[in-house]
């Protein structure tokens, strides 16, 4: 298989795990699925992120999950979520990605507590050490931890991160990340916001959305970034209702839910996660089954 040159680039899907009824992990249905990604177009997964619900898998089973990607598509497309309470942790988890032919990894800062920049910086550092290309996560609504333009142009001035996930949803942030760190790639942390940060310079989209409608997302995706509105907006205002789900509380479950209806398999979360409500379930079955006869894949 051909190298991705920046294997962080593109549309790399933040991939949601399927879980049998019992609550165990399908793994060959997971192989499957993303193969099923990179046939309908996706750069490459983004495995052990929130969306694949890591905090509740065994280490075992993390580290299972990061194989199972690598074999079903090539290291070069799999960039693993490495996040972890301690530093130690997090730079094993670089090092098992790296060990496993991976050429990129997901972090992000402390988040067991809230973490001044000193510990950021020290953190960042540590899991640097692996030497593996990382990519800060910049999630301060969930983290407590705000990677700000300034703090992220410090990591990248030092080398010890290549790229950002933008999270925050302010899309005004994306220009003083340019200004202070031009070099620093932006990559889409939430899908609601895709087309503004397209826009503004992003070179990537760690996606949710995807892993239900991957080839309309891709579509959407490959038009912002050239700046085709006449495509992009009517996309983009036929999948907004789904891609807003991906800046919720409940945006595994309801992924898995479109997941499910998109004929793919989602199924259950594992606790603490609970099924979505009945009121979100109506909303996010009505806007799946308009976009699926809509014509969106």
């Amino acid at each position: 298989m051909t190298t991705r040159v920046k294997p962080w680039r593109g549309v790399m899907v933040a991939t949601a795990l399927p879980l049998r009824e019992d609550l165990s992990v399908d793994f060959d249905a997971y192989a499957e699925h993303c193969r099923w990604l990179v046939a309908g177009g996706c750069d490459g997964v983004v495995p052990n992120g929130s969306l694949g619900e890591y905090q509740t898998l065994t280490p075992e089973e993390r580290a299972k999950v990061v194989e199972t990607a690598v074999a079903a598509i090539g290291g070069d497309r799999v960039m693993p979520g490495i996040a972890a309470y301690g530093a130690g942790e997090a730079r094993r988890w670089a090092e098992q990605a790296r060990d496993a032919g991976c050429q990129a990894v997901m972090l992000l800062p402390p988040n067991a507590y809230r973490a001044d920049e000193r510990i950021v910086v020290e953190h960042y550092r540590e899991v640097a050490k692996a030497g593996v290309p990382v990519v800060a996560y910049n999630n301060p609504l969930d983290t407590k931890v705000d990677l700000t333009p300034a703090l992220l142009a410090r990591l990248h001035a030092e080398g010890l991160i290549v790229a950002v996930k933008e999270f925050t949803g302010d899309v005004r942030r994306a220009y003083e990340i340019a200004e202070l760190a031009p070099e620093l790639d932006l990559l889409v942390g939430s899908d609601d916001v895709l087309l503004e940060l397209a826009l503004a310079g992003a070179v990537g989209w760690v996606a949710g959305y995807p892993n239900a409608l991957p080839e309309s997302s891709v579509a959407l995706y490959k038009a912002a970034l050239a700046g085709d509105l006449t495509t992009a907006l009517p996309l983009y205002r036929a999948l907004h209702p789904l891609l807003r789900w991906d800046s919720k509380t409940v945006f595994v479950q309801a992924i898995k839910l479109s997941m499910d209806l998109a004929g793919r398999k989602g199924g259950p979360c594992r606790p603490p996660r609970l099924p979505l409500v009945a009121e979100e379930e109506a909303l996010v079955r009505a806007a799946t089954e308009k976009a699926l006869a809509e014509g969106l894949r």
